[in-house]
């Protein structure tokens, strides 16, 4: 037997203006699976069973339920952080990159120095990598050089390939 409802849905909008907003909103996952539980409690379902049908636990239902009451479709918006600032500023990267560019090959860990000491700040490697991917900027590993390998092996490879 079906409990009853504590609470009931505000219809803020019409099913059909929801039904648009789902369509206009397909690509940001998080958001569409809130509106797909509003959906189904616009259709009569409880809490209960719109939350097994989304794979969410109860809870988790009334607490989009409230939201949704209170602000409809924007407090169910995700709101992220953003994490920690980066205790370099913008310009720090700018001057960072700049150097960078300057000298070519780097490691990571010369890198690091770098920034400890014209920055006086310090990071760990795998840091260091992120500020890097951040910047736009990638590293690769070096592979050892065969001491056999004819200084033109592209230009032997092509006439050998040629012959064939």
């Amino acid at each position: 037997m079906a409990r009853r409802n504590r609470y009931s849905v505000q219809k803020h909008i019409s099913k059909e203006q929801l039904q648009k907003i789902i369509k206009e909103k397909e690509k940001e996952a998080i958001l569409l699976k809130r509106l797909y539980f509003i959906r189904l409690l616009y259709d009569g379902l409880s809490v209960e069973n719109a939350s097994d049908k989304i794979g969410i636990v109860k809870a988790t239902g009334y607490d989009w339920l409230k939201r949704w009451n209170k602000g409809q479709f924007k407090e169910l918006c995700p709101k992220f952080g953003g994490g920690r600032p980066s205790k370099l500023s913008d310009d720090q990267k700018k001057q960072l990159k700049e150097l960078l560019l300057k000298q070519d090959p780097w490691t990571t860990k010369s890198i690091k120095e770098l920034i400890e000491k014209n920055f006086g700040i310090s990071y760990s490697e795998k840091q260091v990598m992120r500020i890097l991917r951040a910047m736009g900027m990638y590293y690769g590993k070096p592979f050892p050089r065969d001491y056999r390998r004819p200084i033109d092996a592209e230009n032997v490879l092509k006439k050998t390939s040629k012959d064939n």
